[in-house]
């Protein structure tokens, strides 16, 4: 007996009246209750949220802005999700009223937007005030769980949106404050540099001050020397000034008689003068004679002289001698003597002539002057009074003044000192101001001086510093599509499952052939293989064409579930013809472990460590891993490896046949009469 002939026997068996051709038909169609049905409830279930009723509670009062634009955030996040039709939005009054109706079911969710939610938006303007704006939702699990899930993903976005809205705005702001800032410091800096070139000029000047501080100094150290002696002399003054007055007061007191003596002493005077005239006439006559006298007795000599010569007694040489010895007693005698002294007393009584009529003129003018002199000396003593009065004045002011020129001095070296610092100080000024000019200067060239558009761009990424670049290397069209490859999988295993319940995996009329162990195996799984070819065909069919799922290899696709619908029907039809009705059990729970492992939802590396194995053993997970690079144009150079360990799977499952019907072979009680009938 062929393999072929078992297998149509076994399909002849099973179409041989209505009632099978319907279960097959049945059988063939139960995939789809898993695959496409599912998938079709299933297939856009985000494009239907405006079908969920939500209540939207808008609390919100508004705000000011810095720039004092008003700000109605609440009410705009409202309208865009109204407008938006995510969800079919009710607006509501109170929290109250939106908690009670989540409570029990009238909403899926609320989303309350809080009265200080435009407030806080603005508030990142002022660093004392700055605060979140809070988005408040309410769920309820009981209602549904991943609706809570759909509601974060929908809270998110809205707050991403705002965000960047609000940041964009708030970052303008900044950058705004940026080109201010840029502005001021330009200014400052031009301040500092005039700042700067007057520092300079207070640092020439405070030089110059403290050159003219230092002679300041020197004049002040000067000025009170000489008001030291000035005061000196002014107290000298004082004291001669009361002396003079003293003397003065005294010489009035006694030539207050001056001018009547001096009028007795110019007559006296003249009276004088007349006699010693008189005297010297007379003295004069005196020499007068004396001189006649001796010249008549020298005459005398001569001629007695002459006479004696004459008479012989004398000679002349003799006579020249008694002459020459008369001339000298004449010129060395008593009577020279005599005419000497009076000569010299003729003399005196000349001068003291002259001098007593120059006594007599002087004594005339003193009285004609004198009434003057003793006007003058009483001014000259009322003067001098005035003068002791104001000298000692002076020298109370001068005290005065030296007290003041001390303070003076004092002050000026303060002063000096001051004016010392100050010009160290300018100095150190200049260059500090000098540096600051420069620095700041460069640090406005460092401040950023946006423009406008400048300005947009930079907020926008301020705002949203990461934009995301999908690039998605294979897509899934649909949240459906996405499901599809576990789901379309999961089908093909319980459709070929379903075929255990009414189909025999191998039969006793094979049983009882001669035909060898591996023929019969084959021949009982053909018709297993044969209705999984017709589910996997339909379901492809029914998805692709029905639902729309347009897979990007339907070619390869429909082929690759044919080979997981060889495979699948070859393991599960070996394991329940080699442990017959427990075999169905285990093939359930083959299922159950790989419905966990094959990461047919999440990635099956979530999953514990423990179904990591099984996901590595059991052949559903390669499966959905080929069905998606089939259906979303993935890479497919996996494909070929995973067809065939798909292979190797059917030939484990004909390996478990074969065994199988060798173990049938033998009849026991057991075999007629099992304690499980199949």
């Amino acid at each position: 007996m062929t393999v072929l002939r078992l297998a149509r026997s076994e399909l002849k068996r099973m179409t041989g009246g209505l009632l099978p051709k319907l279960t097959i038909l049945a059988l063939t169609m139960v995939p789809l209750l898993y695959g496409a049905v599912y998938l079709y409830a299933n297939w856009d279930p985000y494009g239907n949220l405006d079908r969920i009723d939500a209540a939207l509670v808008v609390e919100d009062k508004g705000a000011t802005s810095q720039d004092g634009a008003e700000l109605q955030a609440g009410k705009k996040v409202a309208d865009n999700l109204v407008d938006g039709h995510v969800f079919n939005w009710k607006q509501v009054a109170n929290a109250e009223e939106a908690d009670a109706g989540v409570k029990t079911g009238k909403y899926a969710f609320a989303l309350r937007i809080p009265e200080d939610f435009s407030a806080n938006l603005a508030s990142p303007g002022s660093f004392d005030a700055a605060d979140q704006a809070m988005l408040h939702v309410t769920t309820n699990d009981a209602n549904n769980y991943l609706l809570s899930t759909i509601v974060d993903k929908l809270t998110t976005a809205v707050h991403s949106t705002v965000a960047k809205e609000v940041g964009e705005e708030t970052a303008n702001q900044l950058l705004t404050g940026f080109g201010t800032i840029h502005a001021s410091i330009v200014k400052a800096a031009d301040g500092a540099g005039e700042l700067a070139v007057g520092v300079g000029k207070l640092r020439d000047g405070a030089a110059t001050l403290h050159a003219g501080t230092t002679e300041l100094v020197t004049g002040a150290d000067q000025l009170v020397g000489g008001q030291t002696k000035l005061r000196d002399g002014a107290n000298q003054l004082n004291t001669g000034a009361g002396q003079l007055s003293s003397g003065l007061n005294e010489l009035q007191d006694k030539t207050a008689t001056l001018p009547a003596d001096s009028r007795k002493l110019a007559d006296g005077a003249a009276q004088v003068a007349a006699g010693n005239a008189q005297l010297n006439a007379k003295v004069q006559d005196v020499v007068g004679q004396l001189d006649a006298a001796d010249k008549g007795m020298r005459n005398r000599v001569v001629e007695a002289n002459s006479k004696l010569v004459a008479a012989g007694v004398l000679t002349p040489e003799q006579a020249a001698k008694v002459l020459a010895e008369f001339d000298a007693a004449a010129a060395s005698g008593p009577v020279s003597d005599a005419r000497t002294k009076i000569a010299d007393d003729a003399a005196k009584i000349q001068q003291l002539s002259d001098g007593s009529a120059a006594v007599s003129a002087g004594a005339a003018k003193l009285a004609a002057a004198t009434p003057a002199l003793t006007d003058a000396i009483g001014k000259a003593s009322a003067g001098a009074d005035q003068l002791s009065s104001g000298a000692s004045t002076l020298a109370s002011g001068q005290q005065a003044a030296l007290e003041g020129a001390t303070k003076l001095d004092g002050g000026a070296h303060r002063l000096d000192d001051g004016a010392g610092q100050l010009a160290t100080g300018a100095v150190t000024a200049s260059d500090g101001a000098g540096t600051l000019a420069s620095e700041l200067s460069k640090g406005a060239g460092d401040i950023p001086n946006p423009n406008d558009e400048q300005k947009s761009n930079v907020s926008k990424v301020i705002a949203d510093p990461v934009a995301v670049d999908n690039i998605s290397q294979a897509k899934a069209s649909s949240y459906g599509a996405g499901l599809a490859p576990f789901f379309l999988t999961l089908a093909l295993w319980i459709g070929v499952f379903m075929l255990v319940q009414a189909m025999r995996p191998i039969t006793q009329r094979a049983l009882a052939s001669n035909a060898r162990s591996w023929k019969i195996a084959v021949g009982g799984w053909l018709p297993f293989f044969a209705v999984s070819v017709l589910q996997a065909t339909v379901l492809t069919l029914v998805v692709d064409l029905g639902l729309g799922l347009n897979p990007a290899h339907p070619v390869g696709t429909w082929l690759f579930m044919l080979a997981a619908a060889m495979a699948f029907s070859a393991i599960i039809q070996g394991i329940v013809a080699f442990l017959g009705t427990p075999g169905k059990f285990v093939v359930l729970i083959l299922l159950v472990l790989q419905l966990v492992s094959s990461g047919g939802t999440f990635p099956w590396q979530t999953t514990p460590m423990p179904l990591h194995v099984v996901h590595e053993v059991l052949p559903m997970g390669y499966v959905v891993t080929g069905m998606r690079h089939l259906i979303y144009g993935g890479e497919l150079t996996m494909i070929w490896p995973t067809v065939l360990g798909l292979l190797g799977y059917t030939v484990l499952g004909a390996v478990l046949s074969t065994l199988a019907v060798r173990k049938h072979k033998t009849w026991t009680l057991k075999t007629l009469k099992p304690e499980i009938a199949v």
